[in-house]
């Protein structure tokens, strides 16, 4: 398995845990971004599909920021950009 492969696993078990989406998509983007000044540093570059009642009620940003949490400490270790869909469910 690959370390984005690992990366992804590691975001999707922490997402399910705190979020119990009822879909969620996490893409590897990495290989578009080849050459970006971002990608030298190793860290991966992500596109999420995500539907969660949790975001009932809240902002679009709110919504980010609840992923953010959610994945803790992998937004500086392990990820250097994150682009989300974060959806109502229906």
């Amino acid at each position: 398995m690959s370390l984005n492969e690992n990366r992804i696993e590691k975001m999707r078990e922490r997402l399910i845990a705190s979020l119990e989406p009822d879909l969620l998509e996490i893409i590897d983007d990495s290989a578009r971004h080849a050459g970006h000044a971002g990608a030298k540093t190793g860290l991966g570059h992500f596109k999420m599909i995500i539907s969660s009642a949790a975001f009932t009620g809240k902002s679009p940003i709110a919504r980010h920021r609840l992923v953010y949490r959610s994945l803790g400490e992998m937004m500086q270790a392990d990820i250097h950009a994150l682009n989300i869909d974060a959806r109502l469910p229906g």
